[in-house]
């Protein structure tokens, strides 16, 4: 089970990992724990700068504990889908590549 984690958790990691030097830029990793509990998993990974890069190899037995522990829930479903149908000006039920990039970057 730990290695099936871990092997989903480097997969992950390697999206964002533009440069492919096993780091990723700190604000890249998409969990959404509070403030407190982002000081508290930086300082596990053992980030060495403020806005700095978080490599693999510090990142992956943190991030296999928070999952196996079930530290962070998903976003539930209700909320996820208003957030989709504020994006869905049309109401036609999809988004499309274009209007999402627009919303992601522009908005």
């Amino acid at each position: 089970l730990v290695a099936e984690i871990e092997e989903k958790i480097t997969e992950a990691f390697e999206v964002f990992d533009r440069e492919s030097n096993k780091t990723v830029d700190v604000r890249s990793l998409g969990c959404f724990p509070n403030e407190a509990e982002v000081q508290e998993l930086l300082a596990q990974i053992e980030v060495e700068e403020p806005g700095g890069f978080v490599h693999l190899e510090n990142f992956l037995p943190v991030m296999t504990k928070v999952l196996l522990d079930r530290r962070f829930r998903p976003i539930p479903e209700d909320v996820i889908l208003h957030a989709f149908e504020a994006l869905d000006e049309n109401k036609c039920g999809y988004i499309t590549k274009e209007d999402l990039v627009k919303h992601l970057t522009e908005e």
